[in-house]
């Protein structure tokens, strides 16, 4: 028998439209456990109204599903005087025969009577803030990269090889040439001498890529695409903005700054980190605790005393996709411990789990920093010679045996 620990609790399985509720209370000696289950609405004074009925029976805590973005009007107005906590599906789901929603609350319920439930991590108010502006400009940074490529595909087709010569389509020269190109310039030597800086040496080359054919639909589409891209860096700039008035006025800075220090970190990484973690890491008891929940964490699976392999638990996603930027980052110095971690594990286990232990470690770091409020000081490319040099003194000594020496130790 499963110890209740909470007597009054409720549980809330929530949907679009409403919500299904029910509230167990523990019974005590001949009179029996109950549990009511009702549907509210999920408009703004429904919940209010159940907000304040669920005071008035003395509710010790409610748990409630992460249904999409539909379970945040009830968290944000319930836990202003209440104990809430958000639970994952899956992680509640474990027994079957359980479809429907009134069965969903009561299990809730029942799960979080016995302390069954392990609360998913909700940021304050001015961390939820910062996502949701770091969050729409990682879309806008992907729709725009999609629209140069779109541009690309245009000006194949219109059989304009400039991608060819140049490195990217958002540069000056490349601009300054589609620009003109739209404005009926036909003439490829004139296009090409509009090249800048180091670019204007290869004039020849560009000449033949901007020879092409080019009609009315080809200039309406590359106008078209340039738009679309201007749009985005205009909404991407605004963003950035309203980031930054966000980040001091909330106090982010030093937070921002800290992260910013370790190799391959930028301030938009860092703002994104930071929109992800939250500044205050007694959230994670542990730095192996928040890896785990970023998903950088190795899994673990033991069968009779066997440890089997297995891949990292998927976490937070745009974390994820922060981090692994910053590691491919970091990876490309020769002079960092990053570096010199990535290529020790990749010679060993290849490049993606070697990837994935920089952005591990790059984890551990921030939950160090923030908890310490110290910059990162890097090991050094030479850590692990330093670590074991007995090691890498065999290891060399064996290279130059298998090449065809004989090492002989001075006395």
């Amino acid at each position: 028998m499963v110890e209740v620990v909470v007597q009054r609790c409720v549980g809330i399985d929530v949907s679009k439209r409403d919500a299904k509720v029910c509230v167990r209370v523990q019974g005590r000696g001949s009179r029996k456990t109950s549990a009511q289950v009702t549907t509210w609405s999920a408009t703004t004074p429904q919940i209010l109204k159940l907000r304040a009925m669920l005071v008035e029976q003395q509710v010790e805590l409610v748990v409630m599903e992460s249904t999409s973005d539909y379970w945040r009007p009830f968290f944000y107005l319930l836990s202003e005087q209440l104990n809430v906590i958000l639970v994952r599906a899956t992680d509640v789901r474990a027994l079957p025969g359980r479809k429907s929603d009134v069965s969903d609350a009561e299990w809730l319920a029942d799960l979080a009577a016995h302390g069954l439930v392990r609360a998913s991590f909700v940021p304050p108010e001015s961390i939820r803030q910062l996502r949701d502006l770091t969050r729409a400009r990682t879309f806008l940074f992907g729709e725009r990269t999609r629209e140069v490529q779109r541009l690309e595909k245009e000006l194949e087709d219109a059989c304009i090889k400039l991608t060819g010569v140049v490195s990217s389509l958002q540069g000056p020269s490349s601009r300054a040439m589609l620009e003109a190109l739209v404005n009926r310039e036909d003439d490829p030597a004139v296009l090409a001498e509009l090249a800048r800086g180091k670019l204007r040496a290869r004039i020849d080359e560009l000449t033949e890529a901007l020879t092409g054919r080019v009609n009315d639909h080809h200039r309406f589409m590359v106008r078209f695409r340039l738009d679309r891209i201007d749009q985005a860096t205009t909404d991407i700039d605004r963003l950035d903005q309203r980031i930054d008035e966000l980040v001091e006025r909330e106090g982010f800075t030093a937070a921002r700054d800290l992260i910013c220090s370790i190799p391959g970190i930028g301030k938009h990484g860092a703002e994104e980190l930071v929109a992800e973690f939250g500044i205050d890491m007694e959230v994670f008891a542990t730095p192996a605790q928040m890896a785990s929940w970023v998903g950088v964490a190795p899994g673990s699976r033991e069968s009779a005393g066997i440890k089997k392999r297995v891949r990292a638990r998927p976490g937070n996603h745009y974390a994820k996709r922060a981090l692994g930027i910053a590691a491919m980052s970091a990876t490309r110095s020769k002079t960092t411990f990053m570096s010199a971690r990535f290529r020790r594990i990749r010679s060993r286990q290849g490049y993606a789990k070697a990837l994935i232990a920089v952005e591990h470690s790059i984890v551990i770091a921030i939950w160090h920093m923030l908890s310490n409020g110290e910059y990162y000081q890097d090991l050094g490319a030479d850590y692990y010679n330093r670590r074991t040099p007995d090691r890498v003194l065999r290891r060399k000594i064996k290279d130059l045996e298998i090449a065809g020496y004989t090492v002989t130790k001075a006395a």
